[in-house]
């Protein structure tokens, strides 16, 4: 843990109380305290970020559970206001369906394991949500089943999704598996009479994802997400063999791409524009995803922030959309 405090360019102060890890060595062995010009190497407390400090500026190292870990750089990051846009996470931060996904990741295991009556640990939570599937399912092979594949543990996956998703679409899934966040219809309809663009980002695959939003609209009596939202965007589909699979599992939070893509492709929004676009999330690896795509972030409670060590990559920590409306007007 930090034993004093540290300034990381681009990036400001890190408290010794904040969780995250002062390190000598990057994890990939590329980059060493004292060598290159590297003044410091700090991570967030899950280990998936770490922060390579130089004189005048930082590279972020973003770690992965499937091998292809990849360097961004840091920008600085302030609100500038009138706000022109928010991007807002799903899981968690729209849609309280955490516990849902833990739960197809749970019976996933158990089938590899052979099985029924398997469970997760309360250890096992930050790195089951907030990531993509491949990440969430490569922890769990390596921990619990060392000799299956991920490719093997997507395949029981994707079985345990179908099946509960059509379930729910027909009325016999399991109850309250997707149910709106406290505040979202009017906090939703609030941006939008600001004249505020909307953005709805999950790391999700569209055949997770859409079901959610979808049964969420519903239940708030906001009718169709796609004509309500001005840019959705998810990690798409999968590759199967005999289907066609899209770009997502390699490049989800903590990455950048996802909010980069959809503030500046599907908004329109230019980056040097990027400080009046917020991204709020509930994960650490959604903090880190808009931090590193270069928007002001707004963490929310109820996820994981605290917990994985990531609350201080928040420009700002709410309890509530009211104190982000009380924040962005």
């Amino acid at each position: 843990m930090m034993n004093e405090l540290v300034y990381i360019p681009d990036f400001g102060s890190i408290s010794k109380n904040s969780g995250f890890i002062s390190l000598n060595r990057c994890s990939d062995g590329h980059f060493t305290v004292g060598k290159q010009g590297v003044v410091s190497i700090t991570a967030t407390g899950d280990r998936k970020v770490e922060l390579i400090a130089f004189q005048n500026h930082t590279l972020a190292f973003v770690n992965s559970q499937m091998g292809y870990p990849a360097y961004y750089p840091l920008h600085p990051v302030h609100l500038e206001k009138p706000v022109q846009a928010v991007l807002m996470d799903l899981d968690g931060t729209s849609v309280r369906s955490e516990e849902f996904w833990i739960w197809i990741i749970q019976m996933t295991v158990a089938s590899l394991l052979g099985n029924p009556k398997f469970e997760l640990e309360d250890a096992d939570r930050p790195y089951v949500s907030g990531h993509s599937v491949s990440e969430h399912l490569t922890y769990c092979v390596k921990k619990y089943c060392p000799g299956k594949t991920v490719e093997e543990a997507r395949l029981h996956y994707f079985e345990h999704t179908h099946r509960e998703m059509q379930n729910i679409v027909e009325g016999r899934g399991r109850t309250n598996a997707f149910v709106p966040v406290p505040g979202l219809k009017d906090f939703l309809t609030t941006l939008k009479e600001m004249g505020v663009k909307i953005g709805l980002v999950t790391s999700g695959l569209y055949e997770k994802a859409w079901p959610e939003i979808l049964s969420a609209f519903r239940t708030l009596g906001m009718g169709d997400p796609k004509e309500f939202y001005d840019a959705i965007i998810s990690a798409g589909f999968p590759l199967r063999r005999g289907e066609i699979g899209t770009l997502g599992e390699l490049s989800p939070k903590p990455h950048p791409w996802l909010y980069a893509e959809i503030g500046r492709v599907g908004l329109g929004i230019d980056f040097s524009q990027r400080n009046s676009v917020i991204g709020i999330e509930d994960s650490g690896a959604g903090v880190a995803s808009i931090r590193l795509a270069g928007y002001p972030t707004f963490g929310v409670s109820g996820g994981n922030i605290p917990e994985s060590g990531t609350k201080e990559l928040c420009n700002y920590y709410c309890e509530n959309f009211e104190e982000i409306l009380d924040i962005i007007r």
